[in-house]
């Protein structure tokens, strides 16, 4: 069976990212008090690998902060890090942001025009979850900029510059339903002036179009290639045994980033080793970007596994790319 067709009926793509073989990389152990370690934002500066890795207190304090907290972990290898033992993003004291700012997870981070952009899910009861912005140059000082979506859209993913003119993203909007699970999760596109200001949407994606995402799906930020815009994206399968997060990735047209020319699917990674499958939350892997190494033709994965400790997967660049253009656009827009 050819790597499309296998792709298009099954879970799994002949292409599958390769764990590092000293996964986990960081675990609760490497923060004392900690009882779980969220899904990591990611990125480089200059030859320096930056992990934003959100931790949940055991006792519900950690260092004598309340909630949870977010640290910066530095790596020169991209496998062996040093944790910042202070928090880097903190409760802050202005409005609207201390009303809406709490623990902060799942940071996904843009590098453009000098800045790394970072945004984070906000809000919360009673407000609903909505996505908040704000800026860093060094991974030491960051300033909150303002709350860019209405709730429920939990972490818009921005584009690292302007298209056309505009400043894009994209979107995950969802419903929550009576008992409080995320329903209805699509990938839709917002086109800015100012990164600020939003509107321009446009849906183009929805689950279904393959049974590892069947219930929801969600982006991270786009990855500039020369054969279109590369981002990974999770996808969430609902059973008998509860839910299930896999990888996989969709490739947008460079100059109308509305348009997918190419979407696995199949996983390129699913939740199969054990630190996958226990932990706080099981039977999931999730990512909040990826890091292209475009020299060495490599992709590298920071990955939460379980709620319970971070994680790398890597594979070919050129390789994921060719996967996607071979299984094509999704079947609406063929």
């Amino acid at each position: 069976m050819s790597t499309t067709e296998q792709g298009k009926t099954g879970f799994i793509n002949d292409f599958q990212l390769e764990r590092h073989s000293e996964n986990p990389l960081l675990t609760t152990a490497d923060f004392p008090g900690a009882s779980s370690v969220f899904n990591c934002g990611q990125t480089m500066m200059g030859d320096e690998t930056i992990l934003l890795v959100s931790i949940g207190h055991r006792s519900g304090s950690y260092r004598g902060l309340p909630g949870s907290t977010t640290h910066v972990a530095r790596s020169a290898d991209g496998v062996k890090f040093d944790i910042d033992p202070e928090p880097f993003l903190k409760k802050p004291d202005s409005e609207p942001f201390s009303k809406l700012v709490g623990g902060v997870i799942d940071t996904r981070v843009t590098f453009m025009e000098g800045w790394y952009y970072i945004i984070h899910p906000g809000g919360g009861r009673p407000w609903g979850t909505l996505g908040i912005l704000g800026r860093t140059k060094d991974f030491r000082e960051f300033e909150y900029m303002d709350v860019v979506s209405l709730p429920d859209n939990r972490v818009p993913c921005l584009f690292p510059g302007k298209i056309n003119g505009y400043y894009m993203r994209l979107d995950r909007p969802y419903r929550v339903a009576p008992n409080e699970h995320h329903t209805d999760g699509n990938i839709w596109l917002a086109r800015s002036p100012d990164l600020v200001h939003w509107g321009h949407f446009r849906p183009m994606l929805t689950p279904g179009f393959a049974p590892w995402a069947r219930t929801k799906i969600g982006p991270t930020p786009p990855i500039r290639t020369e054969k279109g815009w590369l981002t990974i994206i999770h996808g969430v399968a609902l059973s008998c045994a509860g839910y299930r997060y896999a990888l996989g990735a969709m490739l947008l047209d460079l100059d109308d980033p509305e348009r997918i020319v190419g979407l696995t699917r199949g996983s390129i990674l699913s939740p199969d080793a054990e630190y996958e499958r226990i932990g706080v939350v099981p039977n999931v892997v999730f990512t909040c970007g990826a890091i292209a190494d475009n020299d060495a033709d490599r992709i590298r994965l920071y990955y939460g596994g379980a709620d319970t400790c971070i994680c790398l997967a890597t594979g070919s660049l050129s390789g994921l790319i060719e996967t996607c253009l071979s299984d094509g656009p999704p079947d609406s827009t063929a």
